[in-house]
């Protein structure tokens, strides 16, 4: 079936796409072998160098880190998409006093590095007096601040992208405009935004490895201490393609749950065809 949208690309099109694929693939396992080949050469598979990931302590140790991971990422997904949503609602609003202190908000915390945000809340309060900020407290605080307003100008754009009978139609049934959000316009905007979210999601996934700069103890502040074993020869590169899978299967872990949700969410109940009457032989 032909799109609207192009042209289907014809015969030779077709035959060009595949031999600019094969090229492409070609390149890509160059490039992965010419590495691993440097690897191999530099010693980084020598036996010495990945005897350390052998010890049951230590891959517990792993594995607690693994934990530290998950547990910062899922409080701080959480928390940044009930500061998203309020955030949208805030910048929605019709009051200005409401609006434009969450406008300047989300544009502030957009803005400001989200590494400079961990840093400020770990290293700088505490030269102010405020105490009893811990590095889990730190990289929390940090990722609900900038991904929260960045989900927030997500809801908000999805709210906005949908067409106005929604709304009219809740304010014409005498709802007011909290539950016309609520009920009405955000089930929706989550529905079309959802690809979007879910990639926001494995970025703050991904944002949890800045916690090594405030010593909490990630995958990546595991790995970095690992790979300053100077009694394994120094394995730093062992190190990082633990810590380099680790990442990549729980970011298509999340992929994955976000690819089941997107097809369980896109379907649409099937409409009950109700049976052909019948007629009369004499009609």
């Amino acid at each position: 079936m032909s799109s609207v949208l192009f042209d289907a690309p014809g015969p030779k099109s077709r035959a060009r796409y595949r031999i600019l694929g094969v090229v492409t693939a070609l390149v890509i396992l160059l490039i992965i072998g010419f590495v691993l080949l440097r690897f191999a050469e530099s010693g980084q598979f020598e036996a010495k160098k990945w005897q350390l990931f052998t010890f049951p302590l230590v891959q517990q140790t792993i594995a607690q880190s693994v934990g530290a991971t998950l547990s910062a990422f899922g409080t701080a997904a959480v928390l940044s998409l009930i500061l998203g949503i309020l955030l949208a609602f805030g910048r929605l609003s019709d009051r200005r006093w409401i609006s434009a202190p969450c406008y300047g908000f989300t544009e502030l915390f957009r803005a400001v590095p989200l590494l400079i945000l961990m840093m400020i809340f770990y290293y700088g309060l505490p030269t102010v007096g405020v105490q009893g900020i811990t590095p889990f407290t730190a990289v929390v605080a940090g990722l609900v601040l900038y991904n929260g307003s960045v989900l927030a100008e997500v809801f908000r754009a999805g709210i906005e992208s949908l067409p106005r009978g929604q709304s009219e139609a809740g304010y014409a049934i005498g709802l007011p405009k909290s539950k016309v959000m609520t009920s009405i316009l955000l089930p929706q905007a989550v529905r079309s935004m959802l690809p979007v979210i879910i990639s926001q999601l494995v970025v703050i996934l991904k944002d949890t490895a800045l916690g090594f700069i405030v010593t909490y103890n990630e995958i990546l502040f595991q790995a970095k201490y690992f790979g300053s074993q100077i009694q394994y020869g120094s394995p730093i590169i062992p190190a990082a393609m633990v810590a380099a899978v680790l990442y990549v299967g729980m970011c298509l872990i999340l992929a994955a749950i976000a690819k089941w949700l997107e097809r369980r969410l896109s379907r649409k109940p099937g409409v009950a065809v109700a049976p052909a009457a019948s007629v009369p032989a004499d009609a």
